[in-house]
This record gives structure tokens, sequence and C-alpha cells, in this order.
């Protein structure tokens, strides 16, 4: 849609509104599994991993927009950066909006900032949940169907580099014997409930807006899941069992708009067997309608020690994946993610085009085969 109503969307006073209860989608949280039929709404998805001109480059710029054309990927996901106490500028999305319809790409989702889950109860907190259903608002008005965002209080860890084929790196992770000697983190110490509490009140609060302006959000899992109680000062939500802790988060508030950004890396950092542990949570978030992106990063190893490898060369079969997408009729974008490194491809723009026609390929491999309907 090349020109929208913007005035149709009421951008005042959206913290304080509530779920209709009527929209398609919260009907289609009911929507059993269809077996046995093609699926021509999944589709690759680029995002905020590679941006041409930098990470801080405008992602709506020709130059970034042709880059994800030229290696399939129509649909984008733009990292909207701004730090607590900022509302996102209408007028540029407005820009960036039109500049995507121009080329012909559907700006279909954002990755909001996770300033909120650091704060603690008080004044400074409500004022970012106030700004934050204000941004759910803006970007309904542009058309942007989820957002993505994370909830971690310490940073992504990773602490090994491993040669990798082709001399490219691998990233990767152990857990240190010393652990409970690291240092703390910047959000200091925060246990498990109390972790809980904050999640809670995001989700009681910004859910009911989302569902009002029909955005779904999508929670990435902290990376690594199933680090021990105490890790730099923190109590992870997605520790000790992930499986468990999907569970608890979706039904704190029991809507298709509480959802999930899937990283399959991710979670097969969180148990023992990739291989046979990570579909099972695939199918039941994908059966319940509660995935909103897929983010596809293959890995070696499991819980406690693993390095991330590229898309073909891991411990998990991704069409088997897939299969259970295609299954299950989702209709969002599976975005290549945490691509290995190589001097001869800093910006790893080689590595992410790669991903890309892969996950195409196993899309077009599932729907191809024999005896589907559609």
């Amino acid at each position: 849609m090349k020109r929208r109503e913007f005035s149709k969307i009421v951008l005042a006073g959206a913290a304080g509104i509530g779920a209709t209860g009527g929209s398609t989608l919260e009907a289609a949280g009911s929507r059993q599994r269809t077996a046995g039929r093609r699926n021509p709404h999944m589709h690759v998805g680029g995002d905020y991993h590679v941006i041409v001109g930098g990470r801080n480059a405008d992602m709506s710029s020709d130059a970034n927009l042709d880059y994800n054309l030229r290696h399939g990927m129509r649909h984008l996901t733009i990292v909207m950066r701004h730090g607590p106490g900022n509302p996102y500028d209408l007028d540029d999305m407005k820009r960036m909006r039109d500049n995507c319809d121009r080329k012909n790409v559907d700006w279909e989702a954002l990755r909001m900032m996770h300033h909120y889950i650091r704060m603690r109860p008080g004044d400074e907190r409500k004022r970012e949940l106030e700004i934050i259903t204000g941004n759910i608002a803006k970007a309904a008005a542009v058309g942007v169907k989820v957002i993505t965002y994370h909830l971690r209080m310490i940073r992504i860890q990773r602490n090994t580099n491993t040669p990798g084929r082709g001399g490219s790196t691998y990233r990767g992770f152990k857990l240190e014997e010393d652990w409970k000697n690291l240092p703390v983190g910047e959000a200091g110490k925060v246990d498990h409930e109390e972790y809980w509490e904050r999640i809670t009140t995001f989700l009681e609060t910004c859910v009911p807006v989302a569902a009002e302006y029909d955005v779904r959000l999508a929670c990435h899992p902290y990376d690594p899941p199933g680090l021990p109680f105490g890790y730099r000062g923190v109590d992870n939500w997605d520790s000790p069992d992930i499986f468990e802790a999907f569970k608890r988060y979706e039904a704190i508030v029991d809507s298709p708009y509480n959802s999930f950004q899937v990283c399959l890396g991710t979670m097969g950092e969180g148990v023992k067997n990739p291989l046979k542990e990570v579909p099972p949570m695939v199918q039941y978030l994908a059966d319940r309608d509660k995935i909103g992106q897929i983010h596809m990063r293959n890995i070696k190893g499991s819980l406690g020690e693993f390095e991330e490898v590229y898309t073909d060369n891991g411990d998990m079969d991704f069409l088997e994946i897939i299969r259970i997408l295609r299954d299950a009729g989702f209709k969002y974008s599976i975005c290549p993610d945490h691509m290995p490194s190589h001097p001869d491809d800093p910006g790893k723009f080689q590595a992410f085009a790669f991903a890309s026609g892969y996950i195409k390929g196993l899309i077009q491999s599932a729907n191809s085969e024999p005896g589907l309907e559609g």
C-alpha cells in the first residue's frame, strides 16, 4: 500500500487502551494446525544484522534496500535505535516507509531497544511504558506488523573464537569455571521473581495496546539461555529451563500479540540435544500462533558450550523446522542470524547472502514435497 491514512491511527493516550478482542489475529490464536498444505506466505527476511553503510546507517537507504532485494529479502526488520525516554519520530518513520514503498520492500517489523527491563518500579519506568505504548501506535501508523525486542539485563555472552571452514571464525561461548567471580552486569543484581515482575508489568501494559493496533510483539529469548542463577548478578528469565520459561512468558497474557522472535540458535544453546529438543518447542509455539519471527542460526554444541556456524553445517535440521512452520501456517519472516566472520567479508554480507539463499531453498523444498495441497 503506497499511501496510508495516518489520521486513522490515534496516537494520543495509547497507554490506556485495552484490547477489543475482535481482531482477526486474536481469532487466529485458536487456529488448529493444518498439515499437508503448501504455505506460500512464509518468507526470508532481512534485518539489522547487516546494514550497508555500517551499524548506524539508514536501513531504508537505496543501497541497503537493494542489497536485500538482490538476495531475495523483500521483507525488512528495521532497528529503531533510541535511548530511554525518547519516543520514535513519526515523520522519520513515514520517510523510511516511503523509501521502502518506492523499492517495493515490505517494512514488516521493527526491533525495539530494551531499556525498560533495566528500570526498577517508579516514575521513570512508568514514563518509559507510556513511550513504548505510543511507539506501538506509531508502528501501526506506518504499517509495521511485528515489533521484536529483547528484555535482557546483561549483554549477550560470547567468549570463544574457533577456526571455521574456508578460513572463517566461529564465535561461541563456554561457561566459565569461575563464573561466580565474574563482575555484576550493568543492571545490577536482579533475582528471578524481580525479573518476572518487570516482564509481567511490561506484558500487561503493552500487549493490550498491541492488540488494539494489530501489531504483534515478539520477544527474543536471552542469549544464551540456561545460565546459572546469579551469573553476572542476574537470574535470567529463560533459566534454568528455556521451554518452561516460554510457557510461563506466553501464559502471562495469553494472546497471539504476545509472541516470540524464535531464535533457533539461542534455543539450541539452552538444551542438551538441539537436534531433538528444539523442534518440539517450535511446534508448541507455532501451533499456538505464538511466533512473530524466526531467527535461523545454527550451532555446534549445546547447553554450556557452543559455537555459531553456517546455516547448513550445524547440529539442527532446519528442513524439519520449515515443515513445522509450513504446516502451522506461519506467515512472517525467517531471518538469517549471527553468521561467522571472515577477513574478506568484514561486514558479513557474503555470509548473510548465502544464508538467505539457503533459507529460500528450504522454503521451496518444503513447499515442493509430494502430496501437498494448495
